[in-house]
């Protein structure tokens, strides 16, 4: 995979928890995180469209359905 050196401006507790995360290996690097946050991005965009899309191809689900998705998740 290549890569490409961008220059970003974050808020210092955007970086000071950029740096947690990587003293905690749940990141390799500063760079892995926000490469791997933006992707996160990416993903949930698309799902949000996905969802416009049904909601429009289909209507909203009914109350029903959302009731039985509370049950199962326990919430």
């Amino acid at each position: 995979m290549s890569h490409a050196r961008i220059a970003i401006t974050v808020p210092p507790e955007v970086l000071v928890e950029a740096k947690r995360a990587v003293r905690a290996k749940r990141a390799s690097s500063v760079s892995a995180y926000f490469a791997e946050s933006a992707q996160a991005r990416g993903r949930s965009d698309e799902l949000q469209r996905l969802l416009a899309e049904l909601e429009s191809e289909h209507g909203r689900p009914p109350a029903e359905a959302y009731a039985w998705a509370r049950r199962v998740l326990g919430i």
